[in-house]
């Protein structure tokens, strides 16, 4: 397995709409495998494809606190099916925005269907911060950032912050 490099704010590729797995395969096992990696190297608890650079609809997640063991799950082709009225805040934050984080509201649950490794469909009923993450990593899927909900006034400046940044930082990625 390897530790693929994220994509960083403001590299528009973040803003690029994820097209459907089609094949499951052995290179997409491995690819989710490089993904759960890079992940638990950044570290994080979910990663979009996009964010390494390959704009297919597959996300990773694992949520298990320091002092447990691993519990990765593998999210291809996932759609949200329904959402509630009622909402949550979190504190968010991205492995492409590093060190900014903020308050985000979201529904407190969402129904979502996916496709696993093995091509099996499936739905979950999601609540707090599973619900959270997939409705995090899902909106990379479709070239939503976190910043984007939150105000324009933020946004700009972080935004403004990651572009001084990027002009400052070597590129190691060719541009797509």
């Amino acid at each position: 397995m390897s530790i693929k490099p994220l994509v960083i704010l403001p590299d528009p590729l973040l803003r690029q709409i994820s097209k459907p797995v089609e094949r499951f395969d052995a290179d997409i096992r491995k690819f989710s495998a490089d993904m759960l990696d890079t992940m638990y190297d950044a570290p994080g608890i979910g990663l979009a494809a996009i964010q390494v650079g390959e704009p297919l609809r597959m996300l990773v997640i694992d949520l298990a606190k320091e002092d447990e063991p691993r519990a990765p799950q593998v999210f291809i082709n996932p759609h949200i099916l329904s959402s509630s009225a009622e909402r949550n805040v979190y504190e968010e934050g991205c492995l492409s925005i590093p060190d900014y984080y903020a308050e985000v509201e979201r529904p407190a649950q969402v129904r979502v269907s996916y496709t696993d490794i093995e091509g099996k469909q499936h739905e979950v009923q999601a609540d707090g911060l599973l619900a959270t993450c997939l409705q995090h990593e899902i909106d990379h899927l479709n070239g939503v950032l976190f910043i984007d909900h939150i105000s324009r006034l933020k946004r700009e400046m972080v935004v403004k912050k990651f572009k001084k940044l990027a002009k400052d930082r070597p590129q190691s990625r060719l541009a797509v």
